[in-house]
């Protein structure tokens, strides 16, 4: 939850700590490892793009994409499917809006559309 608030404030930096401290924890070559990449390329991409640099916010976006691709609609609460759609493609550029605008949201799991998955 903490490293979810700080994204959402943007506290990209800071996110991108306690994400990397996850990542090592959950192991690089995990599945959870590398949902905790994707979240860690996320905010560095935020932080890239407030700082000016788009080129490197795509890349990194990109890459945060890629991986999420065998992921399932909800994991570890979070809308895999909805986090996806707010970075576009991992083709496409990475979509033009306020760096706090892309933001994670925690689901829950009784939610009824979340249990027809």
């Amino acid at each position: 939850m903490y490293g979810i608030d700080l994204y959402n404030y943007a506290y990209w930096w800071e996110c991108h700590e306690i994400f990397e401290g996850l990542w090592h924890a959950a192991g690089h070559n995990t599945e959870q490892g590398n949902f905790f990449q994707a979240l860690i390329q996320f905010a560095a991409a935020n932080l890239k793009r407030f700082l000016g640099n788009e080129q490197a916010a795509q890349k990194l976006a990109r890459s945060g994409l890629a991986r999420l691709q065998n992921l399932p609609q909800l994991y570890m609460g979070i809308d895999v499917i909805a986090l996806s759609k707010k970075y576009g493609t991992p083709s496409a550029p990475f979509v033009k809006s306020k760096p706090s605008q892309v933001r994670l949201a925690l689901e829950t799991p009784s939610s009824p559309e979340n249990l027809k998955n």
